[in-house]
């Protein structure tokens, strides 16, 4: 069995004087004060990170590029792979994030308003570039075309599109499974409903998206310490975890989750 990877995110935006900085919230909203990107992902890189997320959160939202000066200097301080995202919206933005020191690139409103980005990404850069993110929310109609249970009740899920403010009617599964014949090499798995709230991932979401496709998904969102991690792994078939806040606040150390995954018998890089 591949070993799992356990993997901290930062989501960056510009504060009120025009500077990259780290903000944490729940559910895509509340926004606080985090950090810098650049200090913290030196941070996680000596920590045993095995991956580093870093996600631009309101490029798209705002229609600007991503901040590549900011990616370049945290490039310089991890020597683990890095994933970039965020206002990613062409060929050429690819290219220019990968210059700019990512190994991956996450792709999310563009990829759904453009399926064929991720065909052309994948061909022009290869499919282990093109991670495609999607922010899921649960709906509780009858305009899916798979549904889950949860809490006895049946939903699908949907993906939105500039950040989670707006709603595209895709479900998430037929997508992902569309993104994964167009050649994308990885998924990143968000959840609105759990984001932030530290009671654990969206096992139904997370369960749903890997059952219907081969490729790699990181699970994210709602992880509030090693035994959610722990489930994501074993209940959803997830291969990679990604946490925030319980790494940001110090709660819970890389270590700390792969000692507790390893006692479990869960395979991790040690």
């Amino acid at each position: 069995m591949l070993t799992k990877r356990i993997i901290p995110c930062i989501d960056v935006d510009l504060d009120d004087d025009g500077n990259p900085a780290v903000y944490t919230g729940v559910n895509f909203e509340d926004l606080k004060y985090t950090g810098d990107p650049v200090e913290m992902a030196k941070r996680y890189n000596e920590a045993g990170a095995d991956e580093f997320v870093f996600l631009d959160i309101t490029a798209s939202a705002e229609g600007r590029a991503t901040m590549l000066d900011t990616v370049s200097r945290v490039a310089d301080e991890v020597f683990i792979p890095l994933t970039v995202g965020g206002g990613i919206r062409t060929r050429e933005d690819i290219k220019e994030t990968l210059r700019a020191g990512a190994d991956k690139v996450s792709i999310n409103t563009a990829a759904l308003q453009n399926p064929a980005l991720v065909t052309e990404g994948a061909r022009a850069f290869g499919s282990q570039c093109i991670v495609i993110s999607v922010d899921a929310r649960r709906r509780y109609d009858e305009a899916g075309e798979y549904y889950a249970e949860v809490d006895g009740e049946s939903c699908w899920f949907e993906c939105t599109v500039k950040g989670g403010r707006e709603g595209t009617d895709i479900d998430v599964v037929e997508w992902a499974s569309e993104a994964e014949s167009r050649g994308a090499g990885e998924l990143f798995v968000n959840s609105i409903d759990a984001d932030g709230t530290k009671d654990g991932y969206d096992i139904p979401l997370t369960k749903a998206v890997c059952d219907e496709v081969s490729t790699p998904v990181i699970a994210s969102s709602g992880c509030g310490g090693p035994e959610d991690m722990y489930e994501v792994f074993t209940e959803a078939n997830a291969d990679a975890g990604l946490a925030a806040s319980i790494f940001h606040f110090g709660e819970y150390s890389i270590r700390d989750v792969k000692d507790y995954l390893d006692e479990r018998d869960v395979p991790v890089r040690l």
